[in-house]
């Protein structure tokens, strides 16, 4: 995740420099503005998060991600929308072809073995979700492509993207490409109803073959992976709506404490990231989200919204809400609106972009992580409607908020100083990790404890050491560094309490 994190504020910090020399005055959207103001919670919630590491972290795949999403809608008032669609639609057919190339037996040091076929993702489920996320892109440029080669090159993506979903028996990936489903009906209708240049009748059935190609050889071609059920597919998808067992039943348990959390900090939440530190105080017993040593399986809850709401509050939960519901308001608006058929082609894939990421953002993280949140944004801001054009001088635009060129030189100077410290932050962490894989010595851990003073298991593997050598300055310096980190993980503790040092356990609360 972190190399992946590396490239996204390094990318958001290029763009903010290049919006920071736009001479154009900007007017500002209402959606800009709840953006803006969820940035701003986030911050706040931040600086008052138990684990600030953790936060900043978070924060900066937001703050990255809407820097893209602004950065994308000026690519496109500039009439660039389509390279930008072809350069992600190309990212979803790369993704989706490091997930087949695990599957069926390449093997490199950049996949995990862990959650297989991930590819370059480590995870199954995360390659399924951008593959979802990315397809009305593929489809998008392969029906606007200027060319039959271009078109071709479209129907390959989709067919990549529609083995890796089935491959990857993700029921989120598989429900978000059914709900992309509906904007595209919906398209075809008013299609039959307008006037069309040229007929594309034969690139919606090349797109069919190809998909159709891709889901026969994911299902046909006999691969690596080692599924436990003789009908692995089949299992899926009738697990895809069970909630009485399995992970379905793990994440209605993982809900209901999560929303206590955000009853309990309705306003500010407790801080971006900082879920895996609050949750094991509201764990059931027998809550699936823990692991052995009484600390949460992964970093972040089963869904980006249960996330948001506990993390940065209500109100920032609402701001994010309000950004998703403009965009398919523009989606409808530009449906209904389109003179001939072609202008139907964007708007729907907006629609189609905008559901896929709400429906995996609610059964897995997506916007929380690194590279769909790079795609989600920037293609949000590239199949945006130009409705925030540059305002000219005496003019007023309605529900917009005119921003001069000096306060935009600024906001997007910031932005970029921003991208700039949150890209030095992922490389300490990035060599911090690469001083522990010289090989676990208390010397190097020593020194990756300093690069990276957030790294919770660093602490606790040099508390460790030192306990068992008898050296108690060294327990007590790092056993309380990783306590600070996460309160509720009970070996900081108990190493400390080896040394006379008693820390006292986090309250509780348990669920009536």
């Amino acid at each position: 995740f972190v190399p992946k994190e590396l490239v996204l504020h390094l990318t958001a910090a290029a763009v903010a420099l290049c919006l920071s020399r736009t001479p154009r005055r900007v007017a500002l959207t209402l959606p800009d503005a709840a953006i803006a103001l969820f940035l701003l919670l986030g911050a706040l919630s931040a600086t008052l998060a138990t684990n600030h590491w953790l936060a900043a972290r978070a924060l900066a795949i937001s703050v990255s991600g809407a820097t893209l999403f602004w950065g994308a809608r000026a690519v496109a008032r500039a009439g660039l929308a389509r390279p930008l669609v072809a350069a992600l639609a190309a990212a979803t057919a790369l993704a989706a072809l490091t997930s087949l190339f695990q599957a069926y037996g390449v093997e490199t040091e950049y996949f995990s073995l862990n959650r297989a076929p991930g590819g370059t993702f480590g995870n199954r489920n995360f390659v399924a979700h951008l593959s979802a996320v990315g397809l009305p892109l593929v489809v998008l440029y392969a029906l606007t492509a200027r060319g039959s080669f271009g078109a071709l090159l479209g129907a390959i993506g989709a067919g990549l993207a529609a083995a890796a979903l089935v491959l990857s028996r993700s029921r989120g990936a598989w429900l978000a490409v059914a709900a992309t489903a509906l904007p595209a009906v919906v398209a075809l209708w008013r299609a039959r109803r307008l006037e069309q240049e040229r007929s594309d009748t034969g690139r919606r059935v090349l797109l069919g073959l190809a998909a159709g190609a891709g889901v026969a050889a994911a299902l046909l071609l006999p691969n690596t992976l080692n599924w436990k059920s003789d009908s692995p597919y089949l299992d899926s998808v009738r697990g895809v709506v069970d909630y009485r067992q399995g992970s379905g039943h793990g994440r209605l348990v993982q809900y209901h404490n999560t929303l206590r959390i955000a009853l309990d900090h309705p306003v500010l939440g407790v801080g971006p990231g900082n879920w895996p530190v609050w949750y094991p105080r509201y764990a059931s017993p027998g809550d699936p989200s823990l692991t052995d040593d009484a600390m949460t399986a992964n970093p972040w809850p089963s869904s980006d919204w249960a996330a948001t709401v506990a993390e940065r509050g209500i109100a920032a939960t609402l701001l994010l809400a309000l950004v998703f519901l403009a965009a398919g308001t523009r989606s409808l608006r530009g449906v209904f609106r389109a003179r001939r058929a072609e202008e139907l082609l964007a708007p729907a894939a907006l629609g189609a972009v905008l559901l896929a990421a709400l429906v995996v953002g609610a059964f897995d993280a997506v916007l929380l992580l690194a590279a769909p949140a790079l795609v989600v944004w920037t293609a949000l801001g590239a199949l945006w409607p130009d409705d925030a054009a540059p305002v000219r001088e005496g003019a007023r635009a309605r529900r917009t908020i005119p921003l001069g060129d000096g306060a935009w030189r600024r906001v997007a100077a910031a932005l970029a100083f921003v991208g700039l410290f949150f890209a030095v932050r992922s490389t300490t962490q990035l060599a911090s990790m690469a001083i522990v894989g010289t090989g676990v010595r208390t010397g190097a851990l020593g020194w990756a404890a300093a690069v990276d003073p957030g790294a919770y298991r660093v602490h606790l593997w040099l508390a460790r050491n030192a306990a068992s050598h008898g050296r108690c300055g060294s327990v007590r310096t790092h056993a309380a560094a990783a306590n600070l980190l996460f309160p509720s993980a009970p070996e900081p503790r108990r190493l400390l309490g080896r040394c006379g040092v008693s820390v006292p356990r986090p309250e509780a609360r348990p669920g009536r």
